[in-house]
């Protein structure tokens, strides 16, 4: 029962240090972008940090990071239907933090089990448009660093190149709906 309520008080403290560090970065918000994205032209969608909450992922490797998954209405009806493939208009957002050990969550639980969102890193957008994007499975995507688009063509079209090894029932997704 001790280890079921540590590991529940572990991620609940996660959880909130993440909810703290995503509404603390709220001055950093960008505003509509002008500009898109190279190769898909994708930009910011205004309001896009106020969408709905899809899922939350840890990525390890060069750059490990915390993410925080978040989709329009059209989007998160979708989800939530199960419905494959994703509708034209489906955008995803995903909110990118570096991922860090918590020294003040740690001290109060005697040791280090605590981590959360540190400095953000990034924000990448995912657009389902079929007809637009049909040469990349119907998705175009943008990255966007301090609000204003990598213009980096290699890396916006690495983007396609990792989606596309997804199996066909995924609709090139990555994200898992949580609930």
């Amino acid at each position: 029962m001790t280890s079921k309520l540590l590991v529940l008080t572990a991620t609940v403290s996660f959880l909130c240090g993440l909810v703290f560090s995503v509404a603390a970065s709220a001055d950093s918000t960008p505003g509509p972008v002008a500009e898109g994205s190279p190769v898909f032209g994708v930009t910011l969608p205004p309001g896009y940090r106020n969408w709905q909450f899809v899922s939350i992922a840890h990525e390890e490797g060069d750059k490990p990071d915390i993410r925080v998954i978040l989709g329009n209405d059209v989007a998160m009806k979708a989800f939530r239907d199960g419905t494959l493939p994703f509708p034209d208009g489906t955008i995803i957002a995903r909110l990118a933090y570096k991922y860090e050990s918590s020294a003040q969550n740690n001290a109060a639980f005697g040791r280090e089990q605590s981590f959360i969102a540190g400095e953000p890193t990034n924000v990448q957008i995912e657009v389902k448009d079929s007809k637009r994007y049909a040469s990349t499975g119907g998705w175009g995507y943008g990255q966007f660093e301090k609000g204003k688009p990598n213009p980096s063509e290699q890396i916006i079209n690495g983007c396609f190149a990792c989606h596309k090894k997804l199996p066909p029932a995924t609709d090139l997704i990555f994200t898992k709906y949580s609930e």
